[in-house]
């Protein structure tokens, strides 16, 4: 079975890269290469900073992944395989990417604005406002879940954070040798990929254990530090290095999941409405984007190509690869969660002392993990368990959990430092008003790259704190696929308004994840967050408070989507093309 998913998968991604996302190049946005784009046109060696393509697809990818199409899956498998499976390929195919791409070439277009400034451009002037309030939310809670997720495995295992660590440090050396030296490229990449086998070594030889709270505080000032930062400092170098985990994973696990022949231990199916958050019943439909974000779908995306890709993109056909090819590969990352712990997730689970069984899954799986394999060191575990029973099992099983865990941490590492950095820029484009006010005293002390990286942290390390994963990930999932609905309705009013195109595209899921996201968002605030505040009053209030603003912006979106949808833009594009 698991050399029937993985091959169907490659083949579907790769099929849908060549065919329906060449389409959408050359016919939708009819990208162009004469036209120079914002990284050359506005350079300033902070955030404009043309980057190889190579380099950027690692950066991109690490930066959109994260955790989350890791844990995503992983929490979906309480539903069974087939149903996890089946949302990661269907969002890959008819939502995600489309919505990957259209942010990243509409953001170029308007001289590496986010999608937020376009939605003012394209919609109205409220709408681009509150869009903003919205992002800022899910900012706030990206960081809160993905902080909890690192400190769960930063806690199970001492040698991830000391191999997290070691590459932080590697990371800063190997962007020396890329910027500051006239080191060839290649010669840089092998140093690179040199002490990035290094430090998995380390780690497993000097790992480093604190307790949660202190890894806490640590993540606080590592994220303040590392947004405000210049790209090219740490978070390109760093996420490059992290390109080369995720094409090990990749390639490592595909090829174990074509050679592991057997059947799946999980359960293709359990019930409609397993335990999935807070002990609480958790209905398929409307709940699982809430669950499943990355590597199926995910607003974020839009928020990183729109706030830092498309500051960096050397020309507009590498928008293809890194803004629609990044998706389907996440997708296939997804796919080989999905194997892994349908494979050897029972085993893995018994082997660790739990209780569980094929036919009391849907009630025993999510506790059993969450004792024993909190956030995604569960995907550490079959993942480890899946290689070393094929003929790849000559790979130490340490090494190969390290492996493991350095790629899933890294990755959310990324996205914590990447998220605060586009809290920054939203905290600064939501102080613009007090400018104009005469508050320049105000408007200058938030926009201070400091400052502004400071706001967004505080709030997301203390949800993360005293929240902890079960509460923040579907919150974080809500807020992270209404913004992708919103995103691809922005893009669908882009493709009308300035490409003059069928839209058609775009339109359609994205109202079909609209309906979804908000049935879900109801759902959650009336039934998960009470049970919250019953025993954690401070976390689920404010949780509560910014799902109803959500539902609150969500409405008056959609309004104004449609009252504008067929009045021409406000503004200028501020690219030609």
């Amino acid at each position: 079975m698991t050399t029937v998913i993985v091959l169907v998968g490659f083949v579907l991604y790769a099929g849908l890269y060549f065919t329906y996302g060449r389409k959408l190049e050359t016919e939708v946005v009819k990208a162009d290469n004469s036209i120079q784009t914002p990284a050359h046109r506005l350079s300033d060696g902070v955030d404009y900073v043309p980057a190889r393509s190579s380099v950027l697809f690692g950066h991109h990818f690490a930066s959109v992944a994260g955790a989350a199409p890791i844990v995503g899956p992983v929490l979906a498998m309480a539903w069974g395989w087939v149903p996890a499976l089946a949302w990661v390929w269907f969002g890959n195919i008819f939502i995600g990417a489309v919505h990957d791409y259209l942010s990243v070439m509409a953001s170029v277009r308007y001289d590496g604005k986010s999608i937020q400034f376009v939605a003012s451009d394209l919609i109205t002037q409220r709408t681009g406002r509150l869009f903003y309030y919205l992002v800022f939310f899910l900012l706030v809670l990206v960081v809160g879940a993905f902080a909890a997720v690192i400190e769960g495995m930063f806690t199970a295992n001492p040698d991830v954070p000391a191999a997290t660590i070691y590459l932080l440090i590697a990371a800063v050396i190997l962007g020396v040798l890329l910027y500051r030296t006239n080191l060839p490229f290649i010669v840089s990449t092998v140093i690179g990929v040199a002490m990035l086998i290094a430090v998995i070594w380390l780690g497993t030889v000097f790992p480093i254990e604190l307790p949660g709270d202190a890894w806490f505080a640590l993540m606080f000032v590592y994220i303040i530090v590392a947004s405000a930062l210049p790209v090219n400092v740490l978070l390109q170098p760093r996420d490059y290095l992290n390109s080369f985990l995720l094409y090990f994973g990749l390639v490592i696990g595909g090829l174990a999941a074509i050679f592991a022949v057997g059947n799946f231990s999980a359960p293709a199916f359990t019930s409609f409405a397993p335990i999935v958050t807070e002990g609480q019943p958790t209905p398929f439909w409307p709940v699982i984007p809430l669950i499943i974000a990355c590597g199926s779908l995910s607003g974020f995306h839009s928020l990183v190509g729109s706030g830092t890709t498309s500051k960096q993109l050397s020309s507009e056909k590498a928008g293809l690869p890194i803004g629609y090819g990044v998706m389907l590969v996440e997708g296939f990352l997804s796919t080989i969660v999905v194997i892994a712990v349908a494979g050897f997730g029972v085993q893995v689970i018994q082997a660790a002392g739990e209780s569980i069984t094929v036919a009391g899954w849907a009630t025993e799986y999510t506790p059993a993990m969450g004792a024993t394999f909190p956030g995604a060191a569960m995907f550490s575990e079959t993942w480890a368990e899946m290689v070393s029973s094929t003929w790849l099992g000559f790979i130490p099983g340490a090494f190969l959990r390290a492996i493991a865990g350095l790629w899933v941490a890294s990755f959310a590492m990324t996205t914590l430092d990447t998220t605060n950095r586009l809290g920054r820029y939203c905290v600064a484009e939501m102080a613009a008003p007090l400018k104009d006010r005469g508050a320049d005293g105000a408007y200058r002390m938030l926009t201070n790259r400091w400052v502004a990286s400071v706001i967004p942290a505080a709030i997301g390390i203390y949800l993360g704190w005293s929240g902890g994963q079960a509460l923040l990930w579907p919150a974080f999932g809500s807020a992270n696929q209404l913004i992708a609905a919103i995103a691809l309705l922005t893009g669908t009013a882009w493709v009308m308004k300035r490409l003059k195109s069928k839209a058609t595209v775009a339109f359609v899921p994205a109202m079909l994840l609209w309906v979804t996201v908000t049935a879900a968002m109801i759902w959650y605030l009336f039934t998960i967050v009470p049970v919250v505040m019953e025993t954690r009053f401070a976390t689920g209030t404010i949780v509560g408070i910014i799902t109803a603003a959500m539902l609150v912006i969500n409405v008056v979106f959609i309004i104004d989507f449609f009252k504008t949808r067929g009045l021409p833009a406000t503004g200028e594009e501020t690219t030609s093309g």
